[in-house]
């Protein structure tokens, strides 16, 4: 079976693993995003497809806008593809693209639509507080995600999951649920079932004030924002931004929801109903654990923080370092 693979991130890099050691599979060639400017030294770099593409010896395309990229087009055309995948390439294809392969282009989503159709499902399911999330493969039209589903899979979303760890998991099973779904497509085994657009919801691309932290929300609300928008939720400590990367609601209807060795941190905590404050307040600190913030409703844990120019810290690390005090504000 000819395939052409359209990706760019690592979340799309399983999904290319899976089809590279599957024999009855020959990848024709990569479709990815430019090469972009990346972190220090501002040197280009390639996407994790790309690399993935360059070591199997993958002819890649690159085009700036694919839709007006002629020459792309007519090469892909020229290979007579028998699918076209496509997981998180980043930019829209038009339907002419969409129908050049035999049996269609299959998307490779991650969520179960027709919820959080659009360009961050694993963010904000997270920040909504869902307990499932998983994969939908589907048929593409030139809609944003509204094609006909085909397969899905789910997978449970835990308290300490974060956007890292979900998407890490998301992939792996986007990768298998796209080999099983390529398959059953190939021997017609597939009935694609249309979504219901009444039902559908939309995860936007992620702003920057998306990653303030308002301390008068709850601290469910705030340790689903912080974990879903993983690792640039920012408030401010003593004048100066300070991002919080890991953190944990604190109660009994959170604490059997964690590993047994975090259970243990309850053993070393306070009489949690003898300690209140104003939102964002440190209102205590546990020696060999870190400090406690009041919510506006609710005390967080804060399990990782990260100083600016510094690398990420524990939470005890943290109070050690800056020698924070109770009655300290956050935010303030």
């Amino acid at each position: 079976m000819k395939i052409v693979f359209f990706g760019t991130p690592q979340f799309a890099v399983p999904t290319l693993e899976k089809l590279l050691e599957n024999n009855q599979f020959e990848v024709l060639g990569v479709v990815t995003q430019p090469d972009k400017r990346r972190e220090r030294g501002n040197k280009l770099t390639p996407s994790p497809v790309k690399d993935v593409a360059i070591a199997h010896n993958l002819p890649v395309w690159q085009p700036e806008r694919i839709k007006k990229d002629t020459q792309t087009l007519t090469q892909l055309k020229q290979l007579e593809a028998d699918a076209f995948v496509v997981v998180a390439y980043g930019q829209i294809l038009s339907q002419k693209i969409l129908d050049m392969p035999k049996l269609g282009s299959v998307n490779v989503h991650g969520s179960i639509l027709p919820q959080y159709r659009g360009a961050a499902p694993i963010q904000w399911c997270l920040y909504n507080g869902d307990t499932e999330t998983g994969i939908t493969t589907m048929l593409m039209d030139a809609g944003m995600d509204t094609g006909a589903m085909l397969l899905k899979a789910t997978t449970p979303i835990g308290l300490l999951d974060n956007a890292d760890d979900l998407a890490q998991r998301l992939s792996v099973i986007g990768g298998d649920l796209l080999i099983e779904t390529l398959l059953k497509l190939q021997r017609q085994e597939i009935q694609p079932i249309p979504q219901d657009n009444a039902a559908a919801t939309y995860a936007s691309l992620i702003q920057k004030p998306d990653y303030g932290l308002d301390w008068s929300r709850s601290a469910w609300q705030l340790h689903n924002q912080i974990r879903g928008f993983y690792p640039n939720c920012t408030t401010t400590f003593r004048n100066q931004p300070l991002k919080i990367t890991a953190t944990l609601p604190l109660g009994a209807a959170y604490r059997d929801e964690l590993p047994l060795e975090l259970q243990k941190i309850y053993q070393k905590l306070p009489d949690l109903s003898s300690i209140s404050g104003s939102p964002g307040e440190v209102v205590s600190i546990t020696k060999g654990v870190g400090a406690i913030a009041q919510t506006g409703e609710g005390l967080l844990l804060l399990r990782e923080v990260q100083l600016p120019g510094k690398r990420p810290q524990s939470g005890w690390d943290f109070v050690n370092g800056t020698r924070l005090t109770v009655g300290e504000v956050l935010g303030g």
